[in-house]
């Protein structure tokens, strides 16, 4: 019999019992229903609601049914239709009356707001810590082979000569912004509901204090209305979700151009790689492509749950079941995104040769050209002009700008002078760019610490949520 069958002469049918039951979702929530609980207990008992001898034949009963279920002893009945009702039914068949007492006072309206909150900082601790762990990664490599240099490029065609380290510390700051997308979405959801009732508050001299400490929440949510209808801590969690993997899509865009034949820049380690049935020489990025391919489950998970919220009137609304799904969707695809991402990226192998050899293709010298000339007073319009024709002459030719004569260069302008080919090696091009954010090694040295600092100040805060 339902919790709440007391008003109902009929009880709901076998399908929409399943139908509205989300008993197979929510029982992730087991252990956050069972912590509000104890805490709600507690405080009832301090309040004088119920009494001590109650409160203590709940948690007993509350521990007991906790061990089973992560002893596998439970058993999930359906017609509970969630892991709220499942729970407080085995509770008051175990200890009788008291079991039957824990409810005062709260509805499952806050009680599933509470638990969904706990679950979800929870979660967004783990993907704090997985997303540190990633920036190790790139970071390592980085370090590793700081003064590689690979071709930039813009439209993926070659533009300027950059470092590797510099190229993989873009990811690391795409990633650190992630950290504190995540980090808001934490603190969006350390506010607790509990107390707040059906949506008015209750009768009872409730203190919402004392279980916002014992469930270790920031503050109690001021308005009891929003407080069992707000879901914006979920959105701001898938959105950090989406954001993320959308940055995890450009990392392994880029992975499985660089591992194809026609790039050659790094080989994927065997473990994060298959074979083809077919051909025997394959070795696909199938992980890669996951990665990429998983962020449209988390983009999707966003839009659902905005469009479920979209229009709600206050307080609760069944349609509010649907929010946790989602939620829990995205923060498993991205947990694992992330950890097989850094795996992929701390043993791949990178090959400086390769990329130094397409980085002399393509006139990446041909900025500096320009500029060479800017700072002999022509102006830069007309510089990039006179370069462009250099470029021409080149394609004509079939030759790169560095195996053109003094005479070719003083041809298109009197400016040029013999030290033109100091504009043409790489290694200078490169160490010329000092400005702050630059990819000139000084730059990227001064860039490297801040990100070092930077990982080394989130996994300090991740570690400290537990």
């Amino acid at each position: 019999m339902a919790l709440w069958s007391g008003r109902f002469e009929e009880g709901v049918n076998e399908f929409t019992q399943r139908f509205g039951a989300s008993l197979p979702v929510d029982k992730q929530l087991y252990a956050q229903d069972i912590a509000g609980s104890k805490a709600h207990a507690a405080m009832l008992a301090r309040q004088g609601v119920i009494s001590d001898e109650d409160a203590q034949a709940i948690d007993a009963g509350l521990t007991a049914i906790q061990n089973d279920i992560e002893g596998g002893n439970f058993v999930f009945d359906i017609n509970n239709e969630d892991i709220h009702m499942s729970v407080e039914s085995v509770l008051t068949k175990n200890i009788g009356d008291a079991g039957a007492r824990l409810h005062t006072g709260r509805s499952r309206n806050d009680q599933v707001a509470t638990d969904t909150r706990l679950y979800m900082k929870a979660r967004a601790a783990d993907l704090m810590r997985a997303n540190v762990a990633l920036r190790q990664a790139l970071v390592e490599q980085a370090e590793k082979h700081f003064d590689v240099i690979l071709p930039g490029y813009t439209h993926l065609q070659h533009a300027q000569p950059v470092l590797f380290s510099h190229h993989m510390l873009a990811y690391v700051w795409m990633l650190t912004r992630d950290f504190e997308r995540l980090r808001a979405a934490y603190k969006a959801a350390d506010a607790n509901p509990l107390g707040a009732a059906a949506l008015a508050g209750t009768t009872y001299p409730l203190d919402r204090f004392q279980t916002t400490a014992a469930l270790g929440f920031d503050h109690p949510i001021p308005n009891s209305l929003d407080a069992v209808s707000d879901r914006d801590y979920l959105l701001d969690l898938i959105y950090a979700c989406s954001v993320s993997s959308m940055h995890l899509t450009r990392l392994c865009e880029e992975i499985i151009l660089w591992s194809s034949a026609e790039f050659g820049f790094i080989t994927l380690s065997d473990s994060y790689s298959t074979g083809s049935s077919i051909m025997p020489q394959k070795k696909n990025p199938d992980f890669a492509e996951l990665i990429r391919g998983k962020s449209g489950r988390v983009i999707g998970d966003l839009v659902a749950l905005l469009v479920t919220c979209k229009s709600l009137p206050l307080a609760y609304n069944k349609d509010l079941q649907e929010d946790k799904e989602g939620a829990i969707d995205a923060a498993d695809t991205l947990h694992d995104c992330y950890v097989c991402a850094a795996g992929m990226i701390a043993t791949m192998t990178v090959h400086p040769e390769a990329m130094m050899a397409q980085a002399k293709k393509g006139y990446l010298a041909a900025t500096d050209v320009a500029d060479y000339l800017a700072k002999k007073g022509m102006p830069f319009r007309q510089a990039h002009e006179v370069v462009g024709h250099l470029v021409l002459l080149c394609d004509k030719r079939g030759c790169d700008l560095d195996d053109l004569a003094l005479a070719d260069f003083q041809a298109e302008s009197d400016l040029f002078e013999a030290d033109i080919t100091e504009c043409l090696n790489l290694e200078a091009i490169v160490a010329a760019r000092t400005t702050y954010g630059g990819t000139g090694h000084e730059a990227v040295r001064v860039q490297m610490a801040e990100a070092k600092e930077a990982l080394a100040c989130d996994e300090a805060a991740a570690a400290r949520l537990g």
